[in-house]
């Protein structure tokens, strides 16, 4: 896949990395030179830099704008992230725009009115986060999606947990949930069937709503007891 990163410092060039590995063909715009330093020093090559301003459209047309799969605006400035939005949706018909909301009062402008398919709003995501390690014992939210209540949550499978040792076929899910994948302690990766067994120890990764991820959380975490303290 061919995707465009504008902004090169530390979220764009993240991004950057992650993309290289799964085999995606990268070009990240940036044009300064602190963030173009350590882009180069983490091990991005020069034929994955393109040094200009992403606001421009020569630099833009330069990158391959016209033919990308995707482009993500991760710069440091919410204004540069919608300009080059607007840009890539409504001058170059980009399938997939995704943009970074650096201050969460400017999130209601990242919609696709702006140009914007995928908005990521850091602070929304570390303050559920946090929420999540007070109200949940077993429940990390990873994304949350811009439209609607739904998230893609990691949820680790407690050693007490009643799903242990039984298959997603016998588990109660939540109607509202989809199990995505399982993580191994070793990393390994399983897509989950319905005689996939679950064991205890691993990773699940769900996509959920509110509602569905309390009653995850239940199936997963330890089970309770009558008294309502964990075995």
């Amino acid at each position: 896949m061919k995707i465009i990163i504008v902004g090169g410092g530390q979220v764009g060039s993240y991004i950057a990395g992650l993309l290289l590995e799964n085999g995606n063909q990268v070009t990240v715009i940036e044009y300064k030179d602190r963030a173009l330093a350590a882009m180069r020093k983490n091990g991005i090559g020069e034929e994955h830099i393109l040094i200009g301003d992403g606001t421009d459209a020569s630099v833009l047309e330069r990158a391959g704008v016209r033919t990308c799969s995707a482009l993500v605006c991760a710069a440091g400035l919410d204004e540069v992230n919608l300009t080059v939005a607007m840009m890539a949706k409504f001058e170059y018909d980009v399938p997939k725009v995704v943009a970074r909301v650096n201050y969460p009062k400017n999130v209601w402008l990242f919609n696709s009115g702006m140009g914007v398919d995928v908005r990521i709003n850091q602070a929304d995501i570390i303050g559920h986060m946090i929420a999540d390690e007070m109200n949940y014992h077993s429940i990390m939210t990873l994304m949350r999606l811009s439209k609607g209540e739904y998230s893609i949550v990691r949820v680790h499978v407690d050693y007490h947990s009643s799903a242990v040792n039984r298959s997603v076929a016998e588990l109660d899910l939540p109607e509202q949930a989809v199990l995505i994948a399982i993580y191994e302690d070793d990393d390994t990766l399983i897509i989950p069937h319905g005689g996939t067994v679950i064991r205890a120890g691993q990773s699940v990764l769900a996509f959920a709503d509110e509602k569905a991820m309390k009653k995850l959380n239940r199936l997963f975490g330890p089970e309770i007891t009558e008294a309502g303290t964990d075995k």
